[in-house]
This record gives C-alpha cells, structure tokens and sequence, in this order.
C-alpha cells in the first residue's frame, strides 16, 4: 500500500523505480585508490565524494532519503574480499556520528549502511565503539580533521571487524575508530564507506 501511495524513487533524480536508478549509479566516479588509513588492514569504497558521490552522501545525511541504503548496503557488501579460514569477519560495526547529529537527523547515517551491509554479508552487527567529545569532522580544516575524534570500544570486540562509515576524507575517523577497535582485542579491521575523497576536496567531510 505504501509502494502505491508513495512509489519508491531514485535519491538522486527523483525518477520512479529503485532507491538509486542505472543511470545515476552509472555516473558515480569509482573511488580515488588510496593506501588504507593506518590501523587499518585494507578499505573499499563505492564511489568518490566528489560529484555525484557528494550528492548522493547528503541525500542520505541532510534529506533522510535512506530509500538506496538497503541497494547501497548489498553494493558494500560485494566489495569486501573473500575472506580466508584466518581472516573471516565476526561482526559488523559503524563509526558512530555525534550525538548532537544523531538527534538532529534521527538516525546515524553510518548505523544504517552497516545493518544494510550485514544483512546482506550474513553477519551480526554489533555496536562496538562509542564516540567521544571531539564534535563533527565537516567544516574543519585538514589539520582539524587529522586530529580526529576520539572512540572506545565497549563491550567484547571479535577479532575480526568490519568498520563503517558513510565517507573518508582525511581518514582520522576510520583510524580513530580502527585504533579503539584494536585496543578493544580485533585482530583483523577491514574499513568499508560509501564515499572516498583525497581528502583536499572543498566539499570533503565525514560523520
């Protein structure tokens, strides 16, 4: 009844169908290759953040459009490499955003990609850390930035780990978040986002 009174549509063009049509996924550039951020043992990304990647990252963030997040989720999913008997993830886990966005938005962008990707990989997903003072990356500079904010693990951490997050930039959030992981006993942290930028970029931001 809900398809019929509000038919679902891309998050970018508006046209009726999917959350995220051909035509737009098309036009997405494919992620900058980059050295994973440290602690870090490797990390994909769909797209680069700049362009459409840019849109698509506020439509999700700023205009609640989450239609793609189940699409976009599964995407994530195929980019992880197959895991060996040694290096199998045990759970899924997200960069939590601040508070203060968090209840501005209603929902924390990051929570929601990685319940969509582990659903789709077959793994729990598991709240592992929790974010510490520090407030939002978007609008500092890239000194700023490369301070990062501040994460602890809570709870039992497995030793391997999926980590995500809606974008890098500077890549202070996934190392921050990767290095409370380790502390907290993972082995093994494989970063996953939606967008990826050199980090120079006027628009670059994350959570």
């Amino acid at each position: 009844m809900l398809d019929v009174l509000f038919p679902p549509r891309c998050v970018l063009c508006s046209c009726p169908g999917v959350g995220l049509c051909g035509d737009c996924a098309s036009a997405l550039t494919p992620a900058p290759e980059m050295d994973p951020p440290d602690d870090l043992d490797d990390l994909a990304a769909l797209c680069d953040y700049e362009g459409s990647g840019r849109d698509l990252v506020l439509a999700l963030k700023r205009r609640n459009r989450r239609d793609a997040v189940g699409l976009l989720g599964r995407s994530l999913a195929t980019a992880l490499a197959a895991p060996t008997p040694d290096h199998a993830p045990a759970a899924v886990t997200w960069a939590p955003t601040t508070t203060d966005r968090r209840r501005a938005r209603g929902f924390d962008q990051a929570e929601e990609l990685a319940r969509a990707v582990a659903r789709s990989a077959g793994l729990p997903c598991r709240r592992l850390l929790a974010r510490r003072g520090g407030g939002p990356q978007h609008g500092r500079n890239r000194a700023q930035r490369l301070a990062g904010p501040g994460f602890v693990p809570i709870g039992w951490v497995p030793r391997g780990v999926v980590l995500v997050d809606d974008v890098v930039a500077s890549g202070a959030t996934m190392s921050a978040a990767a290095a409370a992981l380790r502390r907290g006993g993972a082995h093994r942290v494989v970063g996953l986002a939606l967008a990826r930028s050199d980090g120079t970029g006027s628009g670059a931001a994350q959570s």
